[in-house]
């Protein structure tokens, strides 16, 4: 039903914010989804509304690939999906950055739509 209803993360990921990366350091592999659906959860009752949003989280991802922490760099201005979009991005798993080869742990931006329309981010 719809409170299983899964949304697409928008295009992959923005460009990753790599924390304590300067010039002189070699290119930077950003991490990558392992799966095209992100876990969140659209809040019911804004779904019945149809009330659609985005809010823009950044992850710290692991050297394995797990999410260590969710900020929100833009709310959607609703807390509900704020709150989805922290909780969902929680859940996301990644294959790691990498630099010289070796897998690092890294801050990445993730943009997370809320809507109803099929290409707009997801549709269930």
């Amino acid at each position: 039903m719809y409170q299983t209803a899964f949304r697409r993360i928008a295009p992959i990921l923005a460009t990753a914010a790599l924390s304590g990366a300067c010039a002189t350091d070699q290119q930077i592999e950003p991490p990558a989804p392992l799966f095209q659906e992100v876990p969140v959860q659209y809040p019911l009752d804004l779904w019945d509304r149809d009330v659609e949003g985005e809010t823009l989280v950044r992850v710290r991802v692991s050297d394995t690939g797990a999410v260590r922490e969710v900020e929100i760099l833009e709310s959607s201005g609703i807390e509900a999906f704020d709150s989805a979009a922290v909780a969902g991005a929680m859940e996301m798993r990644f294959e790691p950055a990498t630099r010289n080869g070796k897998r690092i742990e890294v801050w990445a931006r993730l943009p997370i739509r809320f809507t109803k329309r099929p290409g707009r981010g997801g549709g269930a």
